[in-house]
């Protein structure tokens, strides 16, 4: 017996690479915790997940092991994520309703086998119906945009794993842009910065630290220096260096012109109406990505177009899947479609 025959609820997951966000029909957003799993080396059993195992990270000793099942928007730990899922729906505890309809988003350049993954482990852990969205649609419909109009609206996702670039109009997908550079690339880029400038090793959660207090794309108005710890190379032992916001976005910029060029790739494989519109409405950012320091400001620069950022940007996602599960009849053409085999 799955876990939603005890507690079943049509809810909606957005199973980011960085957070897992759970809405639940007549409840709301229920759950927002970082995708991060502790478990047994030996046994596989499930420690701890979400913020308690993200407090073990980097700080485990060896029977215990921290991971994020979710790589890149997908699932690279099948096993893991699925136990993940299965632990986080537990925690929500939806009441007994008699639904037990999922919807789950997913990044629009999802293969065949990854959507397949996605929806044997939402079965997995007791769904009956799966429904998949792509990032992007989602956000859309979470910011309040009117998806099914004859215009053309743009909006840019940066979450953990992924940036999703989508053109939407009529309910559709016009063009779409998909790059695996996304948050986790930027901290990975920072904990480089720091290995060959200042010969100090710094953890992956130091670095998101860094990022969200001092990252930016633009110069700041007062840059800003930092204290940072971390371990000595040549030495191993302890040590403090100072970084500032100017050394941080050197080494953030690589990242950030790679986004930039999705955006312009994506803008010239736009049809030239829905060009039009998007100059009338300019651009939506949306998801954890979209609150570095001045990226808007950025974007607006390199385009020349309005550029916005949307309200409460990390949970746009898993708004608009909440808002297709309660109403799953009207937004149904939003949905990916399954592909019969």
């Amino acid at each position: 017996m799955g876990v939603f025959d005890f507690f079943s609820a049509d809810i909606a997951i957005d199973l980011g690479t960085a957070n897992t966000l759970i809405y639940v029909k007549g409840k709301g957003i229920v759950l927002n915790e970082p995708s991060i799993v502790a478990f047994d080396r030996n046994t596989k059993r499930i420690i701890a997940l979400g913020n308690k195992a993200k407090e073990m990270q980097g700080r485990e000793h060896k029977e215990i092991r921290v991971t994020r099942p979710m790589r890149d928007g997908v699932i690279a730990d099948f096993e893991i994520a699925e136990g993940m899922i299965r632990a986080f729906i537990k925690k929500v505890r939806a009441g007994a309703i008699s639904s037990r309809r999922v919807v789950v988003a997913v990044p629009s350049g999802v293969t065949e086998v990854e959507k397949r993954a996605v929806r044997d482990s939402a079965e997995h852990a007791g769904a009956k119906e799966v429904h998949l969205i792509a990032e992007p649609m989602a956000a859309a419909i979470g910011i309040g945009i009117d998806v099914e109009a004859a215009v053309g609206n743009m909006i840019i996702d940066i979450g953990g794993g992924t940036t999703e670039i989508a053109v939407i109009a009529l309910s559709g997908i016009v063009n779409e842009e998909s790059i695996r550079i996304a948050g986790d690339e930027m901290n990975y880029a920072i904990m480089q910065f720091f290995k060959k400038n200042h010969n100090i090793l710094i953890g992956e959660r130091t670095a998101e630290a860094i990022k969200c207090e001092v990252g930016s794309a633009v110069p700041l108005k007062e840059e800003i220096t930092i204290q940072v710890k971390g371990r000595d190379l040549v030495g191993g032992i302890p040590k403090t260096t100072e970084a500032s916001s100017v050394e941080i976005r050197e080494a953030l910029n690589e990242s950030i012109v790679q986004i930039v060029d999705a955006v312009r790739q994506s803008l010239e494989r736009t049809p030239p109406e829905l060009s039009a519109d998007i100059l009338d409405r300019g651009v939506m950012i949306t998801g954890g990505g979209a609150l570095l320091k001045g990226l808007d400001e950025r974007i607006r620069m390199e385009t020349n177009l309005p550029v916005h950022v949307a309200e409460d940007p990390l949970t746009a996602v898993v708004r608009g899947a909440g808002k297709v599960i309660d109403n799953l009849n009207h937004y149904s053409k939003v949905l990916i479609r399954n592909r019969r085999y």
